[in-house]
């Protein structure tokens, strides 16, 4: 018996640590629900107007409500939608009848679209302030030159189209702009993969039972009458 003792300490072992993975993962799972719902509750809330101070971390997804003008001027940024393929979101500066003069994320359109004539002048914009984080290790560098950007760089564009350095993306547009196809923040960017990482962490200790129960059956058989 005392041969056995070694493969049921490992098995039992590696089961429970396997295990005590997964269940981690399942409390992250729902520590993160909460985080989403909470961020999709505030993406949602009513809007207020445009604030004078920033705080990223704060305010990024705070709704807000702009009215004035959609100004001449507009940059492309390169993006991909499933089931429409390429297009470009369609980045333009907006100046409040308060003198304030910010980036506006009006939405996508597709390629064919790029260069067409879209309407500008008086709006009543309703949208969601964003920092999004487009740029990581494999993002082209922007052709400013020939106006198409790979990331939506605040700071580069704020600079470009002479407003603060303050994106709104666009949830809903009065009058609305039938050539564009709003974009709005949402949570489906965030990452949320706890509960695959339970399931392959669950999926092991399994295995990893199964394995030993293997290991002590062919010592039974070695070792039978």
């Amino acid at each position: 018996m005392t041969r056995f003792i070694a493969p049921a300490l490992i098995g039992l072992v590696g089961i429970a640590i396997l295990v005590a993975l997964g269940t981690w993962q399942l409390q992250r799972l729902t520590w993160k629900q909460g985080i989403l719902a909470e961020i999709e509750a505030q993406i949602a809330a009513p809007p207020a107007p445009l604030p004078r101070m920033f705080e990223p971390a704060m305010q990024r997804f705070k709704p807000v409500e702009l009215e004035g003008e959609v100004a001449p001027g507009e940059l492309h940024v390169l993006v991909s939608r499933k089931t429409f393929g390429a297009g470009y979101r369609i980045i333009a500066p907006f100046q409040t009848w308060d003198g304030r003069r910010v980036l506006v994320d009006r939405g996508f359109v597709p390629d064919e679209a790029k260069t067409a004539a879209r309407g500008i002048g008086p709006a009543r914009i309703v949208g969601n302030l964003h920092w999004p984080d487009d740029r990581n290790s494999a993002t082209p560098q922007n052709d400013v030159a020939g106006n198409i950007w790979f990331a939506r760089d605040i700071a580069a564009m704020a600079d470009k189209l002479q407003t603060e350095p303050v994106l709104v993306v666009v949830r809903s547009a009065a009058p609305a702009d039938p050539t564009v196809t709003p974009l709005p923040v949402n949570t489906s960017g965030i990452p949320n993969d706890h509960l695959q990482y339970a399931i392959t962490w669950f999926s092991l200790a399994a295995v990893w039972a199964a394995m030993s129960l293997y290991w002590i059956a062919r010592l039974a058989r070695k070792t039978g009458p």
